[in-house]
């Protein structure tokens, strides 16, 4: 089944240029393009695309209010932002407003499949050229909601909100399990039993969890 893409930027090579790479991914096919940001929602709505392509440096709507528009009338879209920004305010907007993924404009095609895969197959994606950018800027976050422990939340365990911390941090399972002085075997029980409590199977998008739900500080 080929998965549906919607292409929102305001360049028209731009706009080509992703078309040409697309067409040679397989299952992949560009229905829709549009130029601003305000034609995004109507698009969307009428096309009911798998997968939007969002810039976010256009002129009469850009891509993040236009993110946050549609993620409040169509809060099942997935959105890969296109950029060329690697500003951690701008990133780290871009994922608390609801993008499933980030990719800058200067990517390989390798890794533009590899981000459309990851969507597609329900997952998250960074451009490991910012993924240093979100992990250090979520180690900075100070979590806001203090009504409601993240374990307590989420059913996770303290062991487990430990170890959670400790893959963000890009910790190996050898390394956690070193740490901890616990066996891999316990360590990547835990991990499965983080990944099925929360619905995420991949780091990328624990990554995105961690900065949406303001669980990690610099004291953890």
């Amino acid at each position: 089944m080929t998965c549906n893409l919607l292409l929102v930027d305001d360049h028209s090579l731009i706009r080509a240029g992703v078309r040409a790479l697309v067409s040679d991914i397989p299952g992949y096919a560009i229905v829709g393009e549009a130029c601003d940001g305000s034609q995004l929602s109507g698009l969307a709505h009428r096309l009911k695309p798998d997968i939007i392509l969002l810039d976010i440096g256009m002129k009469d709507m850009n891509g993040l209010d236009a993110l946050e528009h549609l993620v409040k009338v169509q809060p099942d879209c997935k959105v890969l932002i296109l950029s060329m920004h690697t500003e951690p305010d701008i990133i780290m907007r871009a994922l608390e407003a609801g993008a499933h993924g980030y990719l800058l404009k200067d990517a390989t095609a390798t890794e533009l499949e590899q981000a459309l895969k990851a969507l597609r197959n329900g997952k998250r994606y960074l451009s490991p050229a910012i993924a240093h950018t979100v992990i250090n800027r979520a180690l900075q976050s100070q979590r806001t909601d203090k009504s409601e422990l993240p374990q307590e939340k989420y059913n996770l365990t303290a062991r487990q909100l430990e170890i959670l911390r400790l893959i963000v941090r890009g910790k190996s399972t050898r390394e956690i399990a070193s740490g901890l002085n616990l066996s891999i075997k316990t360590v990547e029980t835990h991990r499965s039993q983080i990944m099925k409590r929360l619905q995420i199977f991949d780091v990328a998008g624990l990554v995105l969890f961690c900065v949406r739900e303001r669980i990690i500080s610099l004291d953890d």
